[in-house]
């Protein structure tokens, strides 16, 4: 059956005229037709001038130098009075107070001690023990032996021997002789072992590294070379006779660090009273007294500290970091930074909407009859501007009241619209301009200008405020050289 419709016979007649051009795979030149737009698409991408963005960061302007510091303290080296085989009882790194026991000389090898710990006793004895196993790092696995020094102290600590009475209550041979002693006596007799005393207060070491007698008057340039330095153990498992050095202890907790320095970094730091350190050992930071004194014509930072010689009792050479750039915010490059001009307005002539909370503004204008009349625009403020106080009020204005100056896009008003003060006759013509930093942020794939706030920079970057109205986040994407590129441009 014929369609009469004309539209469908005209659409008829094209397709029947394609195809006696053509032929009838209507599909190959449809293909041809997209595989020619494609390599044509490819073509330009390849050949057009692509923009490089740069994804907005959160740090400080620059990494804090790292140096190598010499620490000095005070500190002496602790000689047995008798010979015999060492049973040690204190951890090495660990503070020990006066009277603390440090180690047991005895005739034998295997010490023969018998003790009663009571129930509170045996219960801190476990949960010591668990609290190791739980932190045990098999990489660090002379820490059991430490660890292992502080048990057998605590024990004897448990049992009377430091601190209190030394009698033990299932050995009545040794009662006499216990209570001869003095609980602070620099030694006890315990079982078949002379129990040595720390005669005051400190931290122990185990090892001596020809430091101990060091000052800033005997320091030389050499004793900063870490490749000649050479520390000996002083843990022996054999017998020792009378006079060998057994440990070293360190007697107060106030000590220095001394860092080589450059004339660049000597300059940089000269300033400073006092600087916050990084140790990169564990990352703990403490704020250190800074001076800069010279050892054999050469300049090095000295820090003094007043706390924290526990935790690096055991080290001559540390790792640090000076905390010296505390400026934080948003990382951005130097290239991307653009100025753009605004219209500036008084802050008493806008209006605050009641039900948005926003800054308004009456715009007078003119009607086809000639009439004359306002309209309310509500423009985005980039930025709000202090203005100083005034001395005098030429207009009775109240000179403790703040007033301020907004600035708002070009686009919003045209030179020499007449901004109107609600309620009275004062008039302010749209026409100064000030400019203001800022970036084209490109999340939305066209270039869209967001205001900065820089807080500090060097040759190549800035530091900007994270916390600015209409301003960056991290994460946003910005164009990497703003040269190249105008506001509202599509990029892709």
């Amino acid at each position: 059956m014929r369609n009469n419709n004309p539209l469908i016979r005209f659409f008829t007649n094209i397709v029947g005229r394609i195809r006696n051009i053509f032929g009838r795979n209507i599909a190959t030149i449809i293909f041809s037709v997209l595989f020619l737009y494609m390599a044509v698409s490819a073509v330009f991408y390849m050949t057009s001038d692509r923009i490089e963005s740069y994804q907005v960061t959160a740090g400080p302007l620059s990494m804090n130098e790292t140096y190598t510091g010499l620490a000095l303290r005070e500190e002496s080296i602790v000689s047995c009075d008798t010979g015999g085989y060492l049973v040690y009882y204190a951890r090495e790194g660990d503070k020990i107070n006066a009277n603390g026991a440090v180690y047991g000389l005895s005739a034998t090898k295997n010490p023969e001690v018998t003790t009663r710990l009571s129930q509170e006793d045996l219960s801190k004895v476990r949960n010591s023990m668990m609290s190791f196993s739980r932190t045990f790092d098999p990489s660090r696995f002379s820490s059991t032996y430490s660890f292992k020094y502080q048990l057998e102290g605590s024990i004897l600590q448990y049992s009377g021997v430091t601190g209190r009475s030394a009698v033990l209550p299932e050995d009545e041979d040794q009662e006499d002789s216990s209570e001869n002693e003095s609980p602070s006596s620099s030694s006890v007799t315990f079982g078949n072992q002379t129990i040595c005393k720390a005669a005051t207060d400190g931290i122990i070491r185990y090892s001596k590294d020809g430091y101990e007698g060091k000052t800033l008057d005997n320091l030389s340039k050499d004793d900063f070379d870490q490749n000649a330095y050479r520390e000996t153990d002083l843990k022996k498992d054999r017998p020792v006779t009378a006079g060998e050095e057994i440990y070293t202890i360190v007697t107060d907790e106030r000590w220095s660090l001394l860092i080589p320095l450059s004339e660049k970094q000597a300059v940089k730091l000269q300033d400073r009273a006092t600087i916050r350190v990084k140790f990169l050992k564990d990352d703990m930071t403490q704020s250190g007294d800074f001076s800069i004194i010279k050892i054999d014509g050469a300049k090095y930072g000295k820090l003094d500290f007043n706390k924290g010689l526990v935790r690096y009792a055991t080290d001559r050479f540390l790792d640090i970091e000076l905390v010296t750039n505390t400026v934080t915010g948003l990382k951005i490059p130097l290239t991307s930074i653009v100025t753009k001009d605004f219209y500036t307005i008084p802050s008493t002539f806008a209006n605050i909407d009641s039900e948005t909370g926003e800054e308004t503004f009456l715009v007078q204008v003119r009607g086809e009859n000639g009439e004359t009349g306002t309209k309310v625009v509500s423009p985005i403020i980039y930025a709000t501007v202090t203005n100083p106080k005034k001395t005098l009020t030429a207009r009775g204005e109240d000179p403790e009241t703040p007033t301020y100056t907004y600035y708002v896009d070009k686009n919003v008003f045209a030179e020499g619209d007449a901004i109107v003060k609600e309620g009275t006759k004062s008039k302010y013509i749209v026409g100064e301009t000030a400019a203001l930093e800022g970036v084209y942020c490109i999340n939305q794939g066209y270039a869209v200008f967001r205001r900065i706030d820089i807080l500090d920079q060097n040759e190549e970057y800035a530091i900007v405020s994270r916390y600015t109205n209409y301003g960056l986040v991290r994460y946003d994407h910005i164009v990497k050289d703003a040269s190249r590129v105008k506001e509202e441009d599509i990029l892709y």
